[in-house]
């Protein structure tokens, strides 16, 4: 199947499906509870800070490891897949925020690579060097990425551009599932922009994608649903249209958690002060791009008396 073949959405059962799946390693819980479906021509962001099981989920979708507690389903089916390669004839292609490239080697090599396309019969083998060309050439240009020129190392591209050559890469095998590790999460503002595009290129022909995040201002204007983990549990799974991106940044930068503490620190009688400068330099984060914390209550810094001696 060619990146010219589109995934046609179907009704009925979600491409993928988690109902209540978990994971353990001996008496360590890595996820537990976890629900999530993706269904073809959708986002589903998975979003969370480090530690939050989200390097866990993926390796149960991609076929890495198996879940050890719920269901994981495939069209309706439940499987326990063995391997990633299992997956990937299941049409579930993960690419990884490493990319797993090899930089010195041109464009097409990578694009075809561990897939190489050959001509010729016995000793006379060889491979098809210029079909792989052109059709990386092609493929690219029908994802709107246009290369001076597909010898050119990979290495040479810009991390937006390396990105999407994986995701043409994945459509062009034949992929209905894209799980997109962190894919922007080393990118500058403008190659984020980059490949968010192509990650709406994807759903627009069909694809379920996954998303796998730490910041909402990326996951909102593309996804469809988000989930939130946090210490490999659900902390919330919302269509679009049940929450803003001020609530799930919220959710995401600990606003819930900032508040609590206000309330701790104003009930010993403590000064606020230092949890609203914390919550200010949240705010004026621009590289974590976490924007406004809401805080619920006003706070009023309480005066600490002074000490006289006694």
């Amino acid at each position: 199947m060619n990146a010219t073949a589109t995934v046609e959405p179907k009704t009925g059962a979600p491409l993928v499906e988690l109902r209540e799946a978990g994971k353990r390693y001996g008496n360590i819980i890595a996820l537990r509870d976890v629900s999530l479906k993706v269904s073809p021509g959708e986002v589903m962001c998975v979003l969370g800070d480090n530690g939050a099981g989200k390097s866990t989920l993926i390796k149960i979708i991609a076929g890495l490891h198996q879940n050890t507690e719920g269901a994981y389903l495939v069209e309706g089916e439940e499987v326990k897949f063995g391997s990633p390669r299992e997956a990937l004839n299941r049409g579930i292609a993960t690419v990884y925020q490493d990319l797993a490239v090899a930089p010195l080697m041109p464009v097409w090599r990578n694009f075809f690579l561990g897939s190489e396309v050959t001509k010729g019969w016995g000793p006379f083998r060889r491979l098809d060097v210029d079909f792989m060309r052109k059709t990386a050439k092609k493929e690219l240009l029908d994802m709107g990425i246009d290369l001076r020129d597909v010898d050119q190392p990979i290495g040479t591209l810009s991390g937006g551009e390396r990105q999407c050559v994986a995701i043409a890469r994945a459509v062009y095998f034949g992929a209905k599932v894209l799980i997109l590790d962190e894919p922007t999460a080393a990118l500058g503002v403008k190659q984020s922009g980059v490949v968010l595009r192509y990650i709406i290129q994807a759903r627009d022909r069909g694809l379920g994608v996954i998303f796998i995040t730490h910041n909402p201002h990326h996951a909102y204007p593309v996804g469809d649903r988000f989930l939130l983990l946090k210490r490999g549990q659900s902390i919330g799974y919302h269509e679009k249209s049940e929450i803003s991106l001020e609530e799930l940044t919220g959710l995401m930068a600990g606003g819930a958690e900032l508040e609590q503490l206000v309330h701790e620190l104003r009930q010993v009688g403590t000064s606020t002060d230092t949890v609203r400068t914390i919550r200010n330099e949240i705010e004026g984060d621009t590289a974590a791009g976490v924007g406004h914390v809401p805080v619920t209550e006003a706070v009023t810094a309480i005066p600490m008396e002074e000490d006289d001696g006694r």
